[in-house]
C-alpha cells in the first residue's frame, strides 16, 4: 500500500481509504436493459438461490451473494453482466439517448459498451474501439451475449481515430474516454494493480490519455457530451489530463450528480494548479460506497 501513500492530502478519511482497500470487494452486476428489467432480472436470480441487493442510486446494479455470477443462467443469457459497480459511474453520466452516435475510444472488453447501447435502447449507433486487436474477441463476445445490435467494433489508434466506421456522420454525438491507466482502483480486486504505480508511471501515461481526450473533443459536435474516466487515483492521469485538454480550448466541463458519495476533483497538486472548474469532476473512493476506486469529468464540447 505504500503507493497510495501519497494521496493522504488528497482523502478524507485516509485510514477509512486505506482498510477499505484491503477489504474483498463486494461482487456486483449489472442488468442488461436490452434483456431483462430489473425486477425480472432478481427474480430469476433468487429463483437461482442468489441473494440480491439492489443499489438506490441506479436500478441495474445489484449485488450479489455468488462468487461466480457467470455461472448463473440470467448470466449465461445475456440479463447481466458481471460490471463493478462503479465502472458503471461513466457510461451513465454519459447518458446516451435513443437514435445517438456514440464512440466508444477504448472499448474492450466491452462492458461499457454494452450499457451505451443499452441506454440507446439499441437504437443509434456505438462506435465501439479498442487498438488492441487480441482484447476484440471479448469485447465482440460479449455483445453477442447482451444481444446488442447497435455496435459497429473498430480497431484504431484512438489519438488517430476517425469517423470512417460512420458513414454521412460528421461528427459523434456523445463520446466516452475510459482512458487506459495505471488500475490503482481496482487494488480491491486485483492485488497486483499497485506494481509499478506511482508518479513516474502516471506521468508516463498522461501523455496517451490527453491525446485521447483531446481527439474525442475533436470528433464530438458543438453541444455533445465527452466523458472522460479512469480508475486511478492518480492527479496526473486525471485532472492533469483534463486541464490539458481545457486549456486547449474547445470544451468546458459540466457538473454531475450520480447520487454515490464523491469527493471533487482537484485543483492543485505536488506544486501544480488546475483550472478551477475541475471541483466539477468527481472522486469516488473505496471508503464512500464500498467500491473500487474511479475518477470521471464530464465535458461539454463548445466549438
Amino acid at each position: 500500500m505504500d503507493a497510495l501513500s501519497r494521496y493522504e492530502p488528497l482523502v478524507d478519511d485516509f485510514d477509512a481509504f486505506l482498510a477499505a482497500c484491503e477489504r474483498p470487494l463486494p461482487t456486483t452486476v449489472r442488468v442488461n436493459p436490452i434483456k431483462a428489467t430489473p425486477d425480472r432480472a432478481v427474480e430469476a436470480l433468487e429463483a437461482e438461490g442468489v441473494g440480491v441487493e439492489r443499489r438506490d442510486w441506479h436500478d441495474g446494479v445489484l449485488e450479489v451473494d455468488a462468487d461466480k455470477p457467470g455461472n448463473t443462467w440470467p448470466y449465461v443469457h445475456g440479463w447481466i453482466h458481471g460490471q463493478e459497480e462503479v465502472s458503471v459511474v461513466p457510461p451513465a453520466v454519459l447518458d446516451p439517448q435513443p437514435g445517438d452516435v456514440v464512440w466508444d475510444a477504448c472499448a474492450a472488453p466491452g462492458g461499457k459498451t454494452a450499457q451505451l447501447a443499452g441506454g440507446l435502447d439499441d437504437r443509434g449507433l456505438v462506435v465501439a474501439n479498442d487498438d488492441n486487436l487480441g482484447r476484440l474477441s471479448a469485447l465482440r463476445g460479449n455483445c453477442d451475449r447482451l444481444g446488442v445490435t447497435s455496435a459497429a467494433v473498430t480497431n484504431e489508434d484512438a489519438r488517430r481515430a476517425t469517423l470512417d466506421a460512420v458513414p454521412n456522420v460528421d461528427a459523434f454525438d456523445r463520446a466516452l474516454v475510459d482512458a487506459p491507466c495505471t488500475c490503482e482502483g481496482t487494488i480491491r480486486k486485483n492485488p497486483d494493480a499497485l506494481e509499478g504505480a506511482g508518479a513516474a508511471a502516471s506521468r508516463n501515461l498522461a501523455a496517451l490519455q490527453s491525446d485521447i481526450l483531446a481527439r474525442a473533443v475533436e470528433l464530438t459536435r458543438e453541444g455533445g457530451t465527452v466523458v472522460y474516466s479512469t480508475c486511478t487515483f492518480a492527479p496526473e492521469e486525471n485532472e492533469g489530463v483534463v486541464d490539458g485538454v481545457l486549456a486547449d480550448g474547445g470544451c468546458r466541463l459540466v457538473e454531475f450528480d450520480t447520487g454515490l458519495e464523491s469527493a471533487p476533483g482537484v485543483t492543485a497538486w505536488n506544486g501544480e494548479s488546475y483550472d478551477d472548474s475541475l471541483v466539477k469532476a468527481r472522486r469516488y473512493y473505496p471508503h464512500h460506497n464500498d467500491t473500487g476506486g474511479f475518477f470521471a469529468a464530464k465535458l461539454e464540447v463548445t466549438a
